[in-house]
């Protein structure tokens, strides 16, 4: 190799000494290189692709646009738009809200204390008075929702299964039928609606670190898919995705011996990002940042029902209404479970990843 390959090869491959104080380097047996840092264990280039592309975790993150006040001429508009949504667009949603909330408890607690003993018909106007309320709030975002498909009607042995960014999906979909869904138990004043005014359309709730709910959840489920009550609702993925991935289904919704419905939800970002993340902003302040923007804008599609195929699994039936959703809906689709994001990695996995890693940089030195 001539000279001056050698010092180009040199310049490729730096040495980890220039990186390091002079004292600190006794007698080096040879030059210790990049490439042999990342040869100490697997583990770096595990982590090294981690960092890189990492699949998971951006399905829970909110994928800011790019900015596009960013010159004097353009910046002025935009202060201009700020002054509009908050001084003018939002007084008015609240005080449309507001007026929503009067209509709706004037009505609600009559029919709900009244008509004790005539159950279908009290059954009846709730599911309305609900579908009027979430009617409303759309109308605070100025939701823009267009539905494709036929509505959904009440009819046994069925349930409907959506792909979930917010707790607005229930929402949408709630304004143009009254859904039982199944949902994680909210504090506040969502946990108080919950316990209120959604359990009298059959809404089912959960805790999801509670072990025993599953088996409870599971029989009501069953319950409720065979019984003559509202149309049932289940989020498969279990937790709000940012709408450009899609996460595992779970299989709960598809070993009910019943007809599953899709239906796929696609929001535009153009004026805000529907995506609500739990754990950084709380349901009330994302009601505030839809209600401050332009316009909340959304496509539901309900799609052809699907029952299970002949030697069929109920993990491969959801894996093929994963796929018509996904398609239709444009989400990208990833073999991630969603629950994975409220758990962290076992002690185990930990020190056995510890042990390996030290193992090798062991290993690796006394090769040195």
């Amino acid at each position: 190799m001539s000279g001056a390959e050698s010092s180009e090869l040199d310049l490729d491959r730096l040495n980890i000494e220039d990186y390091l104080p002079r004292e600190s380097i006794q007698e080096p047996r040879g030059k210790l290189i990049l490439r042999d840092l990342l040869d100490i264990s697997p583990a770096l280039t595990e982590a090294a692709g981690a960092i890189v592309d990492d699949s998971f975790t951006r399905c829970f993150k909110s994928i800011p646009p790019e900015p596009w006040n960013w010159n004097i001429y353009l910046f002025p508009l935009w202060c201009f738009g700020v002054v509009i949504r908050y001084l003018i667009l939002f007084p008015a949603r609240v005080i449309v809200l507001t007026i929503g909330w009067i209509i709706f408890l004037s009505l609600y607690i009559p029919v709900h204390t009244l008509l004790k003993g005539q159950d279908e018909l009290r059954k009846k106007l709730e599911r309305g008075l609900v579908e009027l309320i979430c009617s409303f709030f759309v109308a605070s975002w100025t939701g823009v929702i267009k539905y494709h498909g036929p509505k959904p009607s009440m009819r046994p042995n069925q349930v409907f299964v959506a792909n979930h960014t917010s707790m607005i999906d229930f929402i949408i979909l709630e304004q143009m039928t009254a859904f039982a869904v199944i949902m994680q138990k909210h504090p506040g004043w969502v946990g108080l609606l919950q316990s209120t005014i959604l359990e009298s359309v059959g809404c089912i709730w959960f805790n999801r670190s509670e072990a025993k709910d599953r088996e409870i959840v599971a029989r009501k489920l069953r319950e409720h898919v065979h019984g003559n009550n509202n149309p049932l609702l289940i989020f498969p993925e279990g937790t709000c995705v940012n709408n450009h991935y899609s996460v595992m289904f779970k299989k709960g919704a598809f070993e009910l011996g019943c007809t599953v419905c899709p239906i796929a939800i696609k929001y535009n970002k153009i004026f805000v990002d529907a995506f609500w993340n739990s754990r950084k902003q709380s349901f009330t302040m994302h009601l505030l940042q839809l209600m401050t923007s332009w316009a909340v804008v959304c496509d539901v599609w309900y799609m052809e029902p699907q029952n299970l195929k002949s030697g069929e699994t109920p993990i491969q039936f959801a894996e093929r209404v994963r796929d018509m959703i996904s398609a239709r809906a444009g989400l990208k689709k990833v073999p991630w479970d969603g629950y994975l994001k409220y758990s962290r990695p076992s002690p185990k996995l930990t020190e056995s990843k510890h042990q390996s890693f030290a193992e090798s940089i062991f290993r690796r030195l006394k090769e040195k």
